[in-house]
């Protein structure tokens, strides 16, 4: 079952409450007691689920199809319009499950860095849809620690026509601190993860992509 919960400063801020289960074998890689395929197994579940509820937020308007047995169908089809960015290298983790949920979806990329002294973060590259002001954006990146890099690239979105009112942010672990510094720079952005805690497992993208 899901749980979804809405807080926060005027800020769409959802928790998705999913199996314990999941959560145990992503923790166990401090220990790294859990094989690489089962870590990639478990992230992928809980990519999964982020991203599904990340396109239950699109836009969609409804529709009657006809069956093969000619029975007709009142239903629902996204509207034209969406698309996907990653955050590199992490964020890249996401994109085979939302090409998963929707095939035909177009995906940007951006990289971003931060000093390891002075913790700014500085964009290297990014390439978007050339119509990216008048889309929806599911912004991927699986670990909020301190927000600097998303807020980096919610500021390179915006700088392209982008309101941050269109930019849902899919997460798997999020700290308070970064949740809260990016929601208190853009406080219409949506944000969803799987848990907030004070420890974010930060090399998530090393031991997805086994570089650890």
């Amino acid at each position: 079952m899901l749980l979804f919960i809405t807080v926060i400063l005027h800020c769409t801020y959802m928790v998705t409450v999913a199996l314990s289960g999941i959560f145990v074998t992503q923790n166990c890689k401090y220990t790294w007691s859990t094989s690489r395929g089962d870590f990639v197994f478990c992230a992928d579940r809980l990519i999964r689920l982020v991203v599904e509820e990340g396109l239950n937020q699109l836009p969609y308007s409804e529709c009657t199809v006809t069956t093969p047995t000619g029975h007709k169908y009142d239903g629902v089809k996204f509207e034209k319009g969406n698309c996907g960015v990653s955050i590199m290298r992490s964020g890249e983790a996401m994109e085979q499950g939302l090409r998963d949920c929707c095939r035909s979806i177009r995906i940007g990329k951006i990289l971003i860095q931060s000093d390891e002294d002075t913790q700014k973060a500085k964009v290297y590259y990014a390439k978007f849809p050339p119509d990216i002001s008048r889309r929806k954006v599911l912004l991927m990146y699986p670990i909020l620690s301190t927000g600097n890099t998303v807020i980096e690239a919610v500021r390179v979105l915006t700088e392209h026509g982008l309101q941050p009112k269109h930019i849902i942010l899919l997460s798997l672990f999020s700290t308070p601190h970064g949740a809260k510094s990016i929601i208190q720079e853009f406080p219409e952005i949506t944000i969803l993860t799987t848990e907030v805690h004070p420890v974010a497992p930060t090399h998530f993208g090393q031991r997805y992509f086994g570089t650890d």
